[in-house]
């Protein structure tokens, strides 16, 4: 049995710990700052909890000494400092930030590191990488890469069409700060909330536009290989124009404090959410203009004997999915590894990438 560390015992931690000890492969220490949330973590015999200030360095570092890999789910801005630690105790590093500098911190910490550091383990970046990099793979050379991924929720019932599903400070994140594309060949920055567009899946018209970090560090794979790239997230129509009001004519971009206060006091959270992954490759092969598109719904249902919602489960699967395939030895043990270095065959072949399996969410949704 491999013991790691889990880092932040919120709804997502406390998602990938549960996942993990219900296989009896791993033994998982939770770590939090915070009691009262270290209290809330499911009880089970390989899950045991960890008070722990992220703050202090040196016992961050203790934490981690002789562990198999430490897995941060802490807000973004205190991720560079699991890193670190990591680096310093020798331990495989594995999160799931969207936030493209500290991605950016990672990859350096990660020169000559002798344990594998791995980014952007989630949904958005993570899964939705190892797909858009599998369906460009199929082509000769490439034209466009459109990649849509939107946790929302089934039911939704205020002006925003939405109810707060994962980590408030990461969404604000996403909305405010810049975002990478691939413009003409060129990867360039362009501003978060814009380049609105509409599509429809399965019946139900979504509206799309930029937000930062989903992309992960495929741009720079694809960069000069491909004329068009971006990521956009989805959401129900209507809920970008009153954002782009809170953060603009309300100037709630520069008053991030407010912001989420409002959030988390007027947007309800729900556990019954879909999480929509939409991506469209167009490019030649054999001499022909094609496309190839992956698109998939998962829903909310009962994962390791707990009901979760659809973002925890995929977030906490994308993750311990590529624990699992590193400690098979599927992917490299030093360095740093890109998303896109894995296999979506053997990432859905997983135990845990199954949860991405379109006829499980199904069972998930009837259950």
């Amino acid at each position: 049995m491999k013991s790691v560390v889990v880092i932040g015992a919120g709804k997502i931690g406390g998602a990938i710990a549960l996942m993990l000890a219900a296989t009896g492969d791993w033994q998982v220490t939770v770590a939090d700052r915070s009691p009262e949330q270290l209290a809330k973590l499911d009880k089970h015999p390989a899950i045991d909890g960890l008070a722990l200030d992220i703050l202090n360095h040196g016992e961050v570092v203790e934490a981690l000494r002789g562990r198999f890999a430490v897995l941060s789910a802490a807000p973004f801005h205190l991720t560079g400092r699991i890193a670190q630690a990591a680096r310093e105790a020798g331990v495989h590093y594995l999160d799931l930030t969207e936030d493209v500098a500290t991605t950016r911190m990672v990859e350096t910490l990660a020169e000559g590191a002798s344990s594998a550091f791995i980014p952007q383990c989630g949904l958005a970046p993570g899964f939705i990488s190892i797909v858009a990099n599998d369906l460009a793979a199929r082509f000769d050379s490439l034209d466009s890469v459109r990649m849509r991924v939107g946790a929302l929720p089934q039911y939704p019932s205020n002006a925003l069409n939405y109810n707060l599903t994962w980590s408030t400070d990461g969404l604000i994140n996403e909305y405010i700060e810049p975002c990478e594309a691939i413009v003409e060949g060129r990867l360039i920055s362009v501003p978060a909330m814009e380049e609105r567009e509409e599509f429809s899946l399965d019946g139900v018209t979504y509206e799309a536009f930029n937000t930062s970090g989903g992309l992960g560090t495929l741009a720079k794979t694809l960069e000069g290989r491909v004329r068009t790239m971006n990521y956009r997230t989805i959401r129900y129509p209507g809920h970008q124009a009153i954002i782009k009001a809170l953060l603009n004519d309300f100037n709630l971009r520069n008053r991030r404090d407010v912001l989420k206060d409002l959030f988390e006091n007027a947007l309800p959270a729900t556990m019954q959410d879909v999480v929509v992954v939409f991506v469209t490759v167009c490019g030649w092969r054999e001499g022909r203009y094609l496309q190839e598109t992956y698109a998939n719904k998962i829903y909310a249902g009962v994962v390791a004997g707990r009901r979760m919602s659809a973002i925890q489960i995929t977030t906490a699967a994308g993750i311990t999915g590529v624990l699992d395939l590193l400690a098979e030895g599927k992917l490299p043990t030093t360095g740093f590894v890109r998303q896109e270095e894995i296999a979506l065959s053997d990432f859905l072949a997983n135990r845990f990438g199954r949860a991405y399996d379109p006829e499980a969410a199904t069972l998930r949704k009837a259950g």
